[in-house]
């Protein structure tokens, strides 16, 4: 029997790559404890919309205060409104839902430069990572409205889309409020995601563009006419697994 050749040995842990592991490892904990918590106090809050913008704009801006009609017609109607709990389109969505009839929810971010969570909030939410926040964002939501927005927008604007997409999260309506802010973004998408074959022409289906606040709320309305809003089990078993 022929020699068999020796195997490597295993490079041996520096005491510091050996501390960063021990605290990776821990983060798994905090991770955890992130998503008990937000399912626990969220899972209650059915039928829920969660509302997405920019943090940029103050509340003179008529974003703010479209935002904010459209949260108090939504909170009035009754969805719970989940925003992300900060200043800008976030405040003026909890501020509306604040001073509706159903509960107003900011999933507030922990980050270097973050200005203090908006005083709107009947159920406040703190998280320091970015994946177990937007979990929280897509979860129990029975609708999504997204106002203008800058980067972190656009990114929970494609992550619905891509989940909605592959199957992953149940088809439920997408609507892009001010249709002169977004007109550039869909007439690109058009041009050249879906001419070259990225993204099928149906996909182009998965959104719609509205600028009425009591728009959004009939389209909401009008799509769960006749499935209601509880989730079928097909739904349910996805929501599960997300």
């Amino acid at each position: 029997m022929a020699d068999q050749p020796e195997r490597p040995k295993r490079p041996s842990i520096s005491p510091i790559h050996e501390s960063m592991l021990n605290r990776e490892s821990w983060r798994i904990f905090q991770i955890m404890a992130e998503f008990v918590e937000g399912f626990e106090r969220l899972a209650e809050i059915r039928p829920s919309v969660s509302i997405f913008g920019s943090a940029r704009f103050k509340p003179d801006h008529p974003y703010y205060k479209l935002a904010e009609e459209i949260a108090l017609r939504l909170s009035n109607a009754g969805f719970s409104v989940v925003t992300g709990g900060g200043p800008g389109i976030m405040e003026a969505g909890n501020k509306g839902a604040y001073h509706g009839k159903s509960p107003s929810i900011g999933l507030n971010i922990q980050l270097p430069m973050e200005q203090a969570g908006n005083p709107y909030q009947d159920i406040r939410l703190t998280f320091r990572h970015f994946f177990s926040r937007k979990v929280m964002f897509v979860k129990y939501a029975s609708a999504y409205v997204v106002l203008p927005g800058g980067f972190g927008t656009l990114d929970e604007l494609a992550e619905i889309l891509t989940l909605i997409q592959t199957g992953k999260a149940p088809r439920i309506p997408i609507i892009l409020v001010h249709e002169p802010f977004w007109a550039g973004l869909i007439d690109w998408i058009k041009a050249s995601m879906v001419a070259e074959g990225t993204i099928s022409p149906d996909d182009l289906e998965l959104f719609q563009i509205v600028d009425d606040p009591e728009e959004v709320v009939t389209r909401i309305f009008n799509y769960y006419e006749h499935c209601g809003f509880e989730p079928s089990a097909e739904d349910q078993a996805i929501i599960l697994d997300l």
